[in-house]
């Protein structure tokens, strides 16, 4: 193992988009299709693929003449990985800017450029999320509906008939300084739709791959990075992805997670116990 964390050198300007997957091909699709109708093109695409079977890369594959760079890094599937795979996909970016983005999550056409505007020195951006519902979803991926095309007024319908659990995120605001004033806040954050500088993600050593099963391997990054002087930066009424729905994921390490995420808030822990350096480049 490394005793040090190696990255690339980065790419001036270039923004890389980590997408994390595990076997879910249709909503990957409707996600490359909506980072393909980008308005900003100088970023990338890592797909960190938690085991998926070959038809996963298959899919990639399809999508490869779409992007300047789309590249995936897989590991074996030994249950929920998220942290390990997200590391592994850092090592193989290039971009000065992590944006990661679940594989169930619709960007719109000015996610990356309303991640650029917001990105500076010294912070990371949390954006947020509309929750689709179950029926939504299953008509969107069944018939390859664009929903990431769709004007207000087709999101306000949608609200009224219960399809959608809040319309808030997709409206633009120009809150310019207020995104700054969120305090110490984490506990609302993840990592469906954050931007991290590289240089930060050197600092604290990526995520911690002692987060295994679901949960909480968002929240212990975000409080690493605010503790080595990193700050939240609001990415609300700008950045907001569609979540398509599925099933909720086993949750039978929670309770393990949580009590690794209130060690490390005790230790007051910046680095993590098992991050990027424990992987070769």
């Amino acid at each position: 193992m490394n005793n040090e964390t190696t990255l690339a050198r980065p790419v001036r300007d270039l923004i890389s988009v980590i997408v994390t997957t595990y076997n879910r091909e249709d909503a990957l699709v409707a996600v490359l299709r909506g980072l393909a109708r980008q308005t900003d093109r100088k970023f990338e695409v890592i797909i960190a693929d938690d085991g998926s079977p070959p038809s996963t890369a298959c899919v990639i594959a399809a999508w490869q003449s779409q992007f300047d760079r789309l590249a995936r890094v897989w590991h074996e599937r030994k249950g929920f990985r998220a942290a390990e795979i997200r590391n592994r996909a850092i090592l193989e970016s290039l971009g000065e800017v992590c944006i990661f983005l679940d594989g169930d999550c619709i960007p719109r056409p000015d996610f990356v450029a309303a991640h650029r505007r917001l990105a500076e020195p010294g912070w990371f951006v949390a954006g947020n999320r509309v929750l689709l519902s179950a029926e939504l979803t299953k008509r969107i991926l069944g018939a390859q509906i664009e929903p990431e095309l769709w004007p207000l007024r087709e999101w306000t319908a949608r609200r009224l008939k219960g399809e959608i659990n809040r319309l808030q995120p997709l409206l633009w605001l120009p809150l310019g300084p207020i995104r700054r004033f969120t305090g110490g806040a984490w506990k609302s954050i993840r990592s469906a739709n954050l931007a991290v500088r590289r240089s930060d993600l050197m600092e604290v050593d990526g995520f911690d791959a002692a987060f295994s099963g679901w949960g909480r391997e968002d929240s212990d990054i975000v409080v690493r990075l605010m503790r080595l002087g990193v700050r939240r930066k609001d990415g609300r009424f700008a950045t907001a992805v569609l979540h398509l729905w599925h099933l909720e994921s086993d949750r039978s390490r929670l309770p393990q997670n949580d009590r690794l995420l209130a060690d490390a808030i005790r230790v007051q822990r910046i680095r993590a116990k098992i991050g990027l350096s424990t992987l070769s480049p």
